[in-house]
């Protein structure tokens, strides 16, 4: 016994230390501080995260009870010594992480039992030789990472020939500092998919040859110590290879590119080239020459001076970051006749704009964040024909001229957010842009004066015109005919009102942003046109209530609702739109964040109390009444009939109530789901114990042929001296059992003598007793029973019933 209560406090904590992510398959024991596998980890496990833990050896029953493990992250776990047998009942393995281990002894064959694993993570973990690992069986092999490591040869054992499907070599950050032809022997027999990483390591000397037939997909030579003199990047000549990276990250003085160096770039053969610098440097006019078979050039920091025109046949993409371009686009940028994409950012000079010439092919051009003032754009962009998108934002200052989209009917992004934009007329400036789906003039220094503004974007689907603002009266119809628009972001535009017609013909829009503008109505929303909006911000406007009459009207599709950071009126006369938010937490975004105006705490609304709202004397009652009437007759609301009606209960039943004449003891409010509980627990023990309790049910003793209201009132409320209250999830689900809940309340009130008995049947949500009106408060006010099933329990609940019924108020 005591050996059992022990195992069971430790798979308790088993559970508690690891996080199950996907039940049966996936568990993370991450920075747990174990030295064991946990017993609770399940024999289907698949993949385990056991990193940052203590194990300090790895041995073969370590593993022994997960025998479908395929995924291994043992990153920093301490672990010194790794048995020869140590992963021998885990041979499904595919992925095995040893990152950051100071190994000590590391059995040769260890490894070599998994002979289906892909990849192998030997990050960091001293490591000496590659040929100290014995991988021979690893012949389904894809991906080795052996980092940060003192290896002194990139070469790989003879017997890696057999790794078909190898991809990836990561050698970066060790102490390679001599490549020769022999030690890529084994590279040379290998797939042309495989991408070597040498990254961070002191190369200082190639051998001649060393590079001749190897076909690579990829080559990372970013802060090494090649570019040092011209010698060294001399051995890689007779290299091939899709993706080329050289350059430098790290901003020393120790590693520097020697210019004469990248001579030899024009005996490399690549297809895209990568060049990164720490700071800026300036490319020699003669080595774009030795770029001119590329697909795509990356320049980051490397500034293009060169004033020859050099043709790229092959070039479909070119991006410039950070470099220094007088003039955009230069002479380099003409008659590409394949180039697809032009990148140029952040350019370190403020550039003038001239006009592209000859470029049939390119359909992207992303020249932001340059500091850019320039015309716009029939002349500028004619010699592209085919543009689709076009990105100027971020930039000083553009000016649109009356048809400067004229020639740009292909477009289908266009991007001027953060850009001054100046329109030389307040015409239809767009109107020849049949195709644009995605128009961004957001923060544009825009005053909107005409209607026509969008005219002819027949295909539009977003449109952010955020931060701008509009001349008086044109907002009604400044969105006409964008019939396909979907989204609209009119945030921070100082909007205090929206005209009716104002998205009447946007009948597909799905997601409306108006948040931070002063609105404080939602009158809009009655149109027909907005049935399919899913997603509404109105956050930080001035909105204090929505109208019953805008609340019924939501489109059905609405499923987020962001009504934060207004100043929502918290008082009575605003009860029933502090109900629907409370009732409709589900669709809105944050609701914990929709706060009291009046409150100084700034209470969240749903936390409102609208209990202390009912009223307490005839009065306050006829006063309801007759404002409820005349709500009834000028808006005819279905939803007031009910109030009208339970006032009207109100009244008789406060005339009704000073006869003290009984014919129950207790009415009983319950869902008709329940009934088989009531009868045959509460009726059996209460109707046929000593002394009998005569109850009031409502399906057996309600007078047939009269109205179910003035039953509940006649025979149930008033014709008995207390309430039972049956609260279940049924009864909570049941709108007559919240009906007869409240005019019981609403009796308690009228009668000082009265007092209602609360039964839980069975656990319910909180959430749910928070939405019945007045039943959280009274719940937290008075004792209630709770049912628990038990005969211990029922003994004491049915005598705690039974004196609470014949007990005299």
């Amino acid at each position: 016994m005591i050996f059992t209560t022990a195992r069971a406090v430790k798979m308790n904590e088993d559970m508690e230390a690891c996080l199950e992510v996907i039940p049966s398959l996936q568990y993370s024991c991450c920075k747990r501080n174990l030295s064991y596998i946990p017993t609770s980890i399940p024999p289907s496990t698949q993949h385990l995260d056991f990193s940052f833990n203590y194990l300090t050896t790895l041995q073969r029953q370590m593993f022994l009870r997960l025998p479908l493990l395929q995924h291994l992250d043992l990153t920093r776990c301490h672990i010194q010594h790794i048995d020869n047998e140590a992963f021998f009942n885990v041979r499904n393995l595919s992925v095995l992480i040893l990152t950051g281990n100071p190994l000590k002894y590391f059995g040769r064959n260890s490894i070599n039992v998994l002979v289906k694993i892909y990849k192998l993570v030997l990050v960091d973990i001293r490591l000496l030789s590659l040929d100290s690992l014995n991988l021979q069986n690893l012949t389904s092999l894809k991906e080795l990472k052996v980092g940060t490591n003192r290896l002194f040869s990139l070469a790989l054992p003879m017997y890696a020939d057999r790794f078909k499907d190898f991809t990836l070599l990561d050698l970066r950050k060790n102490n390679i500092s001599v490549i020769r032809a022999v030690h890529t022997s084994v590279l040379r027999q290998m797939s042309s998919n495989l991408t070597l990483i040498l990254a961070g390591n002191p190369i200082s000397f190639i051998e001649t040859g060393a590079c001749n037939g190897l076909y690579l997909q990829e080559i990372n030579l970013f802060d090494t110590t090649l570019f040092r003199s011209r010698e060294v990047l001399g051995g890689l000549r007779g290299l091939n290879v899709k993706r080329l990276k050289i350059g430098h990250f790290i901003e020393t003085g120790r590693i520097g590119i020697n210019p004469d160096s990248l001579e030899n770039l024009c005996f490399i053969n690549f297809e895209e080239i990568y060049f990164y610098h720490s700071t800026y440097f300036k490319l020699p006019n003669h080595i774009l020459g030795c770029m001119s078979n590329s697909t795509k050039i990356v320049l980051t920091k490397v500034g293009i001076i060169n004033r020859e025109h050099v043709y790229f046949p092959n070039l479909e993409e070119i991006v410039v970051v950070k470099g220094k371009m007088a003039i955009l686009p230069d002479v380099l940028l003409s008659h590409q006749h394949n180039l697809k994409k032009l990148v140029i950012n952040y350019n370190l000079l403020p550039p003038k704009f001239t006009s592209f010439a000859d470029l049939p092919s390119l359909d992207y051009i992303d020249l932001s964040h340059n500091e850019l003032i320039m015309n716009c754009c029939d002349n500028e962009f004619i010699g592209s024909p085919k543009l689709r998108y076009l990105n100027l934002s971020e930039n000083a200052k553009i000016r649109i001229r009356d048809h400067g989209f004229f020639n740009q009917t292909s477009l289908e992004i266009l991007d001027l957010h953060g850009t001054e934009v100046e329109l030389e007329h307040d015409l239809a400036v767009m109107q020849n842009l049949k195709n644009l789906k995605t128009l961004n003039l957001s923060h544009s220094q825009i005053i909107f004066k005409s209607i026509v503004m969008f005219y002819g974007l027949s295909s539009l689907k977003e449109l952010k015109i955020a931060g701008n603002s509009f001349a008086k009266g044109i907002f009604g119809q400044l969105f006409s005919n964008l019939t396909a628009l979907e989204l609209l972001d009119i945030s921070n535009c100082a909007i205090e009102d929206i005209p009716l017609t104002s998205f009447q013909d946007l009948h597909n829009l799905k997601h409306l942003i108006l948040s931070g503008n002063k609105l404080t109505t939602m009158d809009f929303l009655t149109g027909p046109s907005l049935l399919k909006l899913k997603y509404l911000h109105t956050e930080n406007n001035h909105i204090a209530s929505i109208s019953p009459n805008i609340l019924q009207k939501l489109p059905a599709n609405l499923s987020v609702f962001d009504l934060s950071f207004n100043p929502i009126n918290c008082s009575c006369s605003q009860t029933e739109f502090i109900s629907w938010i409370i009732n409709h937490q589900s669709i809105l975004k944050d609701p914990q964040l929709i706060s009291c105006k009046s409150s100084s705490m700034n209470s969240s609304v749903i936390n409102f109390d609208t209990t202390h709202c009912v009223p307490t004397n005839n009065g306050i009652i006829t006063v309801s009444i007759l404002a409820a009437v005349l709500v009834f007759f000028s808006a005819l609301l279905y939803k007031y009939q009910f109030y009208i009606h339970y006032c009207f209960i109100l009244l008789r039943g406060y005339r009704m109530s000073r006869q003290e004449e009984f014919t129950y003891d207790a009415f009983v409010i319950y869902s008709s789901k329940d009934e088989t509980w009531v009868l045959e627990e509460l009726v059996e023990n209460l109707e046929k114990g000593l002394p009998p309790i005569q109850l009031c049910l409502h399906e057996r003793d309600f007078q047939a042929g009269k109205s179910i209201t003035s039953n509940i009132v006649d025979e149930g409320i008033m014709g008995s001296r207390k309430v039972i209250v049956v609260v279940s999830q049924h009864f909570l689900d049941s709108s007559w059992c919240q009906f007869e809940f409240e005019l019981a309340q609403s009796w308690l009130v009228l009668r000082q003598n009265a007092s209602i008995i609360i039964i839980i049947l069975e656990d319910v949500e909180d959430k749910k007793i928070r939405r019945l009106f007045g039943l959280h408060k009274y719940l937290k006010k008075n004792t209630y029973l709770k049912w628990k099933g038990n005969v211990l329990s029922n003994v004491r609940f049915w005598t705690r019933l039974r004196k609470a019924i014949i007990a005299r108020n």
